[in-house]
């Protein structure tokens, strides 16, 4: 039996200009990767179980999709259709659909269809349905038209039996349906008399259809809270005649406060039905349902250190079938701390947090009311647990991180696991005398990079560049180093970060590049610091959310100037490893041909 689990939010995005702006949603070939098509512009290709988008598409302004997006399930690109007869195919590696493979078509579409093991199917709007390929191969081929006048196709669905492509469609014609089934191996249209049976002047909302043996059993629902089903036969008798259907009761439904009554057959069937805390966590399976019903802690009540107490009682006999229950918990005494500001049980949402059971859907104002109280220990433990944290809310922590003062960070307990000692002078000494021998695949006298400079008067050796942020900020920060995010949510927030925090974040990601720089491995010591990839990352999202402001600044001059010169030794370092990769290739070749390995021979190979 199925069983229906928690909602989440996909996408907090507002789809097109009007109520019905959703146009569709259609999988793709990769578990778990969905097409969202906008009504207006918009094609969004999202990886549920992140919820995040992985790549975004839109029609030029002016242009209006017309159809949702399908995928190519033989090819793995995507097809749209927009302005009714603009025909669009394009990939993931693609960003501007303008500049896609685009086919004009003959007469306007209503949809594309495609499921595994067929080629996609294009149904235009007179009732005529072609394949990808013969339209690609002759895109301003004639079109007939099959509909008559003021018959306009409600829905359609595509389908594989036995092997073969089906392709079924309904249509309404003053108030009267028609269903019609293609069958492209033997191009034969079949068409079907909808009556109307039970339901009388009730209007049909929406269909579905799955296919049943030799049948395609096609359910409707409609306005008086019924559901109908109708059997169509894949093969019918005689393809020449206009045959009917009737359609049969098979559910009748209401609805009462948390209780749905379903009449199937002779028989009344109650489901109870409440919908509970949404979270993102339990919709991935990563959460389930408490066998424990106890809701002591809902409404929590008593002093601070009551409550812990009790806690730290129910904690030790808690069970990781629990999670919901550790929710509902967290929930009543955030509920507590709204009603009553002078209360926040910070050790009590601690210990919360250790127990792994909690995530950013299932409890959205645990962070809000860290942010609020500028508490520091909670935002980080926050952002080391939760695997869906919004990147509004990133940047909100990484705004508190940048702008507490260094005396009140003092007193605070943070986590300094992914810090290493600034002040380890054996640690540096290590590390100089590793760059004075390979600084990133160079030597500091013979460095290309560095010829210019050298070409001036040597100044004396500068000291070791300190690290610009005090370690308990260090460790906040690096917090969000790690932090996941995307690049397009993430970006219109970092632009509200103040000029001097811009800076101070630059300066200290510069100096995680320097000590990155100062060794082979090219990684820096602790546990789980920041790679040199998210420190990369995040330089190129501060200067692309606040380049301009950035320039401006004095005091920013000679940061811009550094980043710069390592951004040109970094070109120099991978242009000189292709050349090297391009000879070790050549060497394999040459070896590769050696017909006879008995001959000794000397060869020369010559790298630069």
């Amino acid at each position: 039996m199925a069983t229906l689990e928690e909602e989440f939010t996909l996408s907090a995005v507002t789809l097109g200009a009007r109520p019905d702006g959703l146009l569709g949603v259609e999988p793709t070939d990769k578990t778990d990767h969905f097409l969202v098509t906008d009504r207006s512009r918009t094609v969004i290709l999202y990886k549920v179980s992140d919820q995040k988008p992985l790549g975004s598409w839109s029609v030029k302004q002016g242009q209006i999709i017309t159809c949702p997006a399908v995928c190519n399930f033989q090819t793995g690109e995507h097809i749209v259709v927009h302005d009714n007869k603009v025909l669009r195919i394009w990939n993931n590696e693609d960003i501007n659909l303008d500049k896609v493979f685009k086919a004009t078509l003959a007469a306007e579409v209503h949809s594309v269809h495609s499921v595994q093991g067929a080629e996609p199917v294009v149904l235009f709007r007179g009732g005529a349905a072609r394949s990808l390929e013969a339209l690609l191969a002759e895109p301003q081929q004639k079109v007939e038209t099959v509909l008559s006048d003021g018959e306009v196709i409600k829905w359609s669905k595509f389908f594989v039996v036995f092997r073969h492509p089906v392709l079924v469609f309904i249509t309404e014609k003053d108030g009267n349906h028609c269903a019609y089934v293609q069958m492209f191996h033997t191009r034969n249209l079949s068409k079907y008399t909808l009556w109307p049976g039970q339901e009388g002047k009730s209007v049909t909302l929406s269909f579905t259809a799955y296919v049943d043996r030799k049948f395609i059993s096609l359910m409707s629902l409609s306005s008086d809270g019924c559901v109908y089903e109708t059997l169509v036969p894949i093969y019918p008798s005689d393809t020449e005649k206009n045959q009917r259907l009737v359609r049969s009761l098979l559910l009748k439904l209401w609805s009462y406060g948390e209780h749905l009554f379903m009449l199937h057959g002779k028989c009344l069937t109650v489901i109870p039905c409440k919908c509970g805390v949404s979270s993102l966590a339990g919709a991935l399976g990563k959460l389930q349902r408490a066998r424990d019903p106890a809701t002591w802690m809902a409404a929590p009540s008593g002093s601070e250190k009551h409550i812990e107490v009790e806690l730290r009682k129910f904690l030790a006999k808690w069970t990781p079938d629990c999670h919901n229950l550790i929710g509902n918990i967290t929930a009543g005494l955030l509920g507590r701390a709204k009603a009553e500001p002078a209360f926040y049980p910070r050790n009590c949402l601690m210990q919360l947090l250790q127990t792994h059971a909690l995530s950013y859907s299932l409890c959205p104002g645990l962070m809000d009311a860290a942010l609020e109280r500028a508490d520091v220990q909670v935002l980080q433990l926050c952002l080391q647990r939760f695997p869906d944290v919004p990147e509004s809310v990133t940047c909100a922590c990484l705004k508190t991180f940048l702008s507490i003062g260094d005396d009140s960070l003092q007193g605070i307990n943070i986590n300094m696991e992914s810090v290493f000692d600034y002040s380890n002078t054996e640690q540096d000494e290590k590390m100089e005398e590793q760059s004075g021998i390979l600084r990133n695949g160079f030597s500091p006298e013979d460095s290309s990079c560095n010829r210019e400079l050298n070409e001036k008067p040597q100044e004396p050796a500068a000291a070791p560049t300190p690290c610009p942020v005090t370690p308990q900020r260090a460790a906040l920060l690096n917090g969000i180093l790690c932090s996941a995010y995307s690049e397009t949510f993430l970006l219109p927030h970092l632009k509200d970060i103040p000029a001097q925090h811009t800076t101070l974040f630059l300066q200290y990601l510069y100096f995680l590049y320097l000590k990155c720089s100062e060794n082979a491995p090219m990684t820096l010591p602790g546990t789980h610091p920041p790679t040199l990839s998210q420190i990369m990352d995040w330089i190129c999202l501060l200067l692309d959310a606040n380049f301009t402001v950035v320039l401006m600044i004095p005091e920013a001059k000679r940061l811009l100037i550094n980043l710069y010169r390592f951004v040109k030794s970094q070109i120099s370092v991978y242009s000189e490893l292709n050349k090297i990769e391009v000879s070790f290739r050549e060497l394999r070749k040459l070896n590769q041909e050696k017909n006879n390995g008995g001959l000794y021979s000397i060869e020369v190979l010559e790298l630069f």
